[in-house]
């Protein structure tokens, strides 16, 4: 049986980690067992923050439509209670754009909130 040098293919999957390490400091871009490691990390960190930035970006929406019904002299979550009772469907991602971008809109959104809470 003839003997089966394994060189080529090595050198291809330590290409490919090398590769993603590129940009990496020192020898974590050069040696293969520093690079996998740190790629390996770099991996875990994005499949993690993949999930995290929704929260984040959430959390950011919140406090901007805070800020703008705090200066309409209400509060967040009775906003969003005046909301839903009069049927309106925003997401949050449009009520922060709104308050940035529209006061006047949002403002009279905050008076539809208001008016559905007080009757």
């Amino acid at each position: 049986m003839p003997r089966v040098k394994r060189g080529i293919m090595t050198h291809k999957r330590h290409k490919k980690i090398i590769d993603r390490a590129k940009g990496y400091w020192g020898g974590r871009h050069r040696l293969f067992k520093t690079a996998n490691e740190a790629v390996m990390h770099a991996l875990q960190y994005a499949y993690r923050d993949r999930r995290n930035k929704k929260r984040d970006f959430r959390r950011l929406w919140i406090a901007r439509i805070n800020a703008g019904t705090r200066a309409n002299g209400m509060q967040y979550s009775r906003f969003i209670e005046g909301l839903t009772k009069a049927g309106i469907q925003i997401d949050r991602k449009v009520l922060s754009e709104m308050a940035i971008s529209d006061p006047s809109g949002f403002t009279a959104l905050v008076e539809r909130a208001t008016a559905q809470l007080s009757a």
